[in-house]
């Protein structure tokens, strides 16, 4: 049986000097997270190849101005001919040459085509562009959720530090009052409330751990870390806050660079530009063109003539849909349709946007007031727990007093800390509405 204990307390040991050394600590600023992000996170990458794609979207569109060249080559068996009269009678054959032959090229280049191609190539830019916007606001959702996370994690570290201070702090409360029932001081219900109380204690804490596990889970999986890293929050982030400035900077640098709207203004050029290209269908096309044939045999002799023939040609040629001037119209006034709708749209964005930095300001805003309001509780707090303290020292209050008035002082100085969380978390928020995280 000792041996087996001792096996068994090796082996315990030896697990969780191993878990100590795969588990890795590692302090990320914010800076390095988004730095981490823009390389490693999967949302980000897969914007980054819809732009890419975009762009090469562009050179397709570009090539429609490219020449167009068609080659064709062909053998065949050619049967002999059958001749008749005209009402089918006195019929014979007619021998053919058998071997049949045929290589043609020809080279077309569009010259004008109403203005479809320039202003496809346009679409195609403007596609391009609002892919760029699109990574951009990609960008701004990925780090937006990672500061989430991440502020989130640093109040839950927070509370993981004052519930074991209060956790300690009732096992010794609990300790005392088992010495204090000997002498017959404290009731056996009394010590069964604070056990109570404890066991209360350390299931919130195994939550908040449990949580902070998850929170660390969604952040190394964003930033592409390995499953072992443990990510800290940097310390030094409280000490620096951000400034209350006026509603109306943020508001003029929305409008300025918010990609929601940008994109609703680049989606009116779009249909300006759509509506463009269904005007040029009533609008004639105009092709140069060259092409040079080699036939053999000629078979359009009587007798066939087992020969070869060669001809070149050159010419320009205009193309032009009488149907696009009963059908084309429907297509304009759809057309416009689309632009009008595309022109409502960023009106209706802008409202949006408007309305979403103004409830961020006033969150922004009113972060600071909770701070100041938890700065007047930690005071009153510490005043209180020094009062206490003093009466303790005299013996002239309870440990249970004392003890409340250490876990009032623990839980204002966490909600403090978690206050001034709560303005860098709004501040963020606020960048985040107007498009400049």
């Amino acid at each position: 049986m000792e041996k087996r204990k001792w096996i068994l307390l090796c082996f315990l040991a030896t697990t969780m000097q191993l878990v100590a050394q795969t588990e890795e600590r590692k302090i990320l600023t914010i800076e390095d997270m988004f730095e981490l992000a823009n390389q490693n996170s999967r949302s980000i990458k897969s914007a980054q190849i819809a732009q890419s794609e975009a762009q090469q979207a562009i050179k397709v569109a570009k090539s429609a101005w490219l020449p167009s060249v068609n080659v064709s080559a062909s053998v065949s068996y050619l049967g002999d001919a059958w001749i008749s009269d005209r009402n089918f009678s006195n019929g014979m054959n007619a021998p053919m040459p058998h071997f049949g032959n045929n290589f043609a090229i020809e080279a077309s280049q569009v010259i004008y085509a109403g203005g479809s191609i320039t202003n496809g190539i346009a679409m195609a830019e403007l596609s391009h562009q609002l892919a760029i916007l699109d990574t951009e606001k990609n960008k701004q959702d990925v780090r937006f959720l990672l500061i989430g996370n991440y502020l989130e994690m640093y109040k839950l570290r927070n509370q993981v530090k004052v519930y074991q201070q209060n956790i300690e702090q009732t096992k010794r409360l609990i300790t005392d009052m088992h010495a204090k029932q000997q002498q017959g001081l404290v009731l056996k219900n009394d010590i069964t409330r604070y056990e109570l109380q404890l066991k209360t204690l350390e299931l919130v804490l195994l939550q908040i751990q449990n949580s902070i596990t998850i929170q660390n889970t969604q952040l190394i999986t964003t930033l592409g870390l390995p499953q072992n890293i443990s990510i800290e929050a940097d310390t030094t982030l409280l000490d620096k806050l951000p400034y209350l400035t006026d509603e109306q900077y943020w508001q003029n640098t929305a409008t300025g660079v918010s990609p929601l709207l940008q994109q609703a203004k680049l989606g009116i050029r779009q249909s300006q530009h759509h509506e463009k290209i269904v005007r040029a269908e009533r609008l004639p096309s105009i092709v140069l063109f060259a092409g040079d044939n080699l036939d053999g045999p000629i078979v359009i002799e009587v007798p066939p003539l087992n020969q070869n023939l060669n001809y070149w040609y050159v010419g320009v040629g205009v193309k032009y849909e009488i149907s696009s001037l009963f059908k084309t119209n429907k297509k304009i006034r759809q057309a416009k349709l689309s632009t009008q709708k595309a022109e409502e749209n960023n009106l209706l964005l802008q409202e949006n946007v408007f309305v979403a930095v103004k409830d961020a300001y006033i969150r922004f805003q009113e972060s600071f007031q909770i701070y100041e309001t938890q700065l007047k509780s930690l005071e009153l707090a510490i005043q209180n727990y020094s009062v206490v303290n003093n009466r303790f020292l005299n013996d002239l209050s309870l440990i249970t007093d004392m003890l409340d008035a250490s876990n009032a002082k623990l839980s204002a100085e966490l909600q403090t800390v978690n206050a001034r969380i709560n303005i860098l978390f709004n501040y963020f928020r606020l960048k985040k509405s107007v498009g400049d995280l």
